[in-house]
C-alpha cells in the first residue's frame, strides 16, 4: 500500500479451492488468486496527504451488514488442513458509518471512540493509525472515532465486524489511503479475533474468519432469492462466549465438505431448491449449539409455504426462510402466507428483502427492537414489509 498505488501491505494469502476430488464430476470450483475485490470494498478517499498537515483531518468509511450464514463449520484447506469456514447470506441496507478525526502532533494513544463501549472499534483504529502512518510515511497521530449506524446487536449480522471495517477505512481515508480487502481483512481479525467477511463484494465465498482469508470463491453471484427474515428466541442478544464448544469429528469435516460441494453447485447451476437444502442442513447442524425451540416449527413453516429451505445466523437469533422467486405458486402470496404463519406462531417478522431488489417494493420500518441490555449501542431497527 503505498499513497501513489494504494496498494495493500503484506496481503493474505487465498488457498486454492478444494480439488475436484472433492467436489465429484462436473463440480469444478472456481478459485480466486485473492480475496474478491469490487467497488465499494475500500474506504472512500480524498486523495494522498501532501505536505505536512498541522489541523485536524477527517476520514469517513462505511460498511454493510449481513444476514447471518448461508453455511458455517469446519472445511478443509488445500493443504488438507482443517480451517473454520462460513459463507454468509448479503443484506442491504443497515450498516455502519465511521468519522475518524486524526489530530497531527498528538500522541498516538490519544484516541477517543464514542460511543465509548466498541472496544473492537478501538482496538482497530490503532492498529489502522499505526499501519496508515507507516505507509503514509506520517508521524501516527491521535484523533476522535465516532461510530454511527443501525446494525441489531447480538443477533449475528456482523455488527461489530461492521464497526471495525468502517473504523479501518475511516482511519486509512484519513491518511490519504484506501485499503485493498486483503488488509482490511488482516486488520479485522487483529482486532477482534473473527471477522465476518463483510470487506469483500457481495461474491458468495467461503471465508476462514480466524485467519481472514478467503478458502473459495463459490461463484460470481447467488442465485435470485426472496428472504423473509425472522428472529428466534424473541430476538433476545446471544451470549456466543457461553455457547458449549463442540469437538469437530472427521465425519463432521467430511459432511461439511460435502455441503460445500452442494453449494458450490447449486450457486453455479442458479439451484435455489439446492442452495436451501445445503443452508437448512447447516443450520440443523448449527442446533447441537444453538439449540432454538423454535426451530423445527420453522422449517415446518418454510415447506408449508413452498420455500426452498431455511437460514440462520451460527452465532444469533436472526434466520430467514428462503424462496425461489421463479417457482410457481405466486411469490407475493407464499411472501404472505409465510409472514402470517410465523406471527402465529409469536416468531417476530423482520424484513422481507432479495438478494437483487426487493420483490414488494421500498422497505418501511417498524418500531425499535431492544439493543443489549448492558450497552449503550445503537437501537436495534431492521426494516420491515
Amino acid at each position: 500500500m503505498t499513497r501513489a498505488t494504494h496498494r495493500a501491505r503484506a496481503p493474505l494469502p487465498t488457498l486454492p479451492a478444494v480439488p475436484d476430488a472433492r467436489a465429484g464430476a462436473g463440480t469444478a470450483p472456481t478459485t480466486g488468486t485473492g480475496p474478491a475485490t469490487a467497488s465499494g470494498s475500500t474506504a472512500t478517499g480524498t486523495g494522498p496527504v501532501s505536505g505536512p498537515v498541522s489541523g485536524p483531518v477527517t476520514g469517513t468509511g462505511h460498511a454493510a451488514c449481513h444476514h447471518g450464514e448461508l453455511l458455517q463449520g469446519v472445511f478443509l484447506d488445500a493443504d488438507g488442513r482443517r480451517c473454520a469456514g462460513l459463507v454468509t447470506l448479503p443484506l442491504a441496507g443497515p450498516g455502519s458509518r465511521a468519522d475518524f478525526v486524526r489530530r497531527p502532533g498528538t500522541p498516538p494513544e490519544a484516541l477517543t471512540v464514542v460511543p465509548a463501549d466498541r472496544g473492537k472499534a478501538a482496538r482497530a483504529a490503532g492498529l489502522a493509525v499505526a499501519e496508515c502512518a507507516r505507509e503514509a510515511g506520517l508521524p501516527p497521530s491521535g484523533g476522535q472515532l465516532r461510530l454511527t449506524g443501525d446494525v441489531p446487536v447480538g443477533l449475528g449480522m456482523g455488527s461489530s465486524t461492521s464497526d471495525v471495517i468502517a473504523t479501518v477505512r475511516a482511519v486509512a481515508d484519513a491518511y490519504g489511503l484506501r485499503l485493498a480487502p486483503a488488509a482490511v481483512a488482516r486488520l479485522a481479525v487483529a482486532a477482534e479475533r473473527a471477522s465476518d467477511p463483510l470487506m469483500l463484494d457481495a461474491r458468495p465465498v467461503l471465508f476462514a474468519q480466524r485467519e481472514g482469508r478467503v478458502l473459495e470463491v463459490l461463484g460470481p453471484a447467488l442465485p435470485p432469492l426472496a428472504v423473509v427474515g425472522c428472529v428466534l428466541g424473541g430476538g433476545a442478544p446471544v451470549d456466543t462466549l457461553a455457547l458449549p464448544v463442540q469437538e469437530v469429528t472427521d465425519t463432521d469435516v467430511r459432511e461439511y465438505e460435502r455441503l460445500r460441494v452442494l453449494l458450490r453447485r447449486a450457486i453455479g447451476s442458479g439451484d435455489v431448491r439446492l442452495l436451501g437444502r445445503v443452508a437448512t442442513a447447516s443450520a440443523r447442524r448449527a442446533q447441537h449449539v444453538l439449540r432454538h425451540p423454535e426451530f423445527e416449527t420453522l422449517t415446518a413453516i418454510a415447506r408449508r409455504s413452498g420455500a426452498a429451505g431455511v437460514q440462520i445466523a451460527h452465532s444469533g437469533a436472526v434466520a430467514g426462510v428462503l424462496f425461489d422467486p421463479a417457482a410457481p405458486g405466486g411469490l407475493r402470496r407464499r411472501l404472505h402466507a409465510c409472514r402470517n404463519a410465523l406471527d402465529a406462531h409469536g416468531i417476530p417478522t423482520t424484513r422481507t428483502f432479495t438478494t437483487k431488489e426487493s420483490p414488494d417494493g421500498p422497505a418501511r420500518r417498524r418500531g425499535d427492537r431492544p439493543a443489549r441490555p448492558h450497552t449503550a449501542r445503537r437501537p436495534s431497527r431492521l426494516p420491515a414489509l
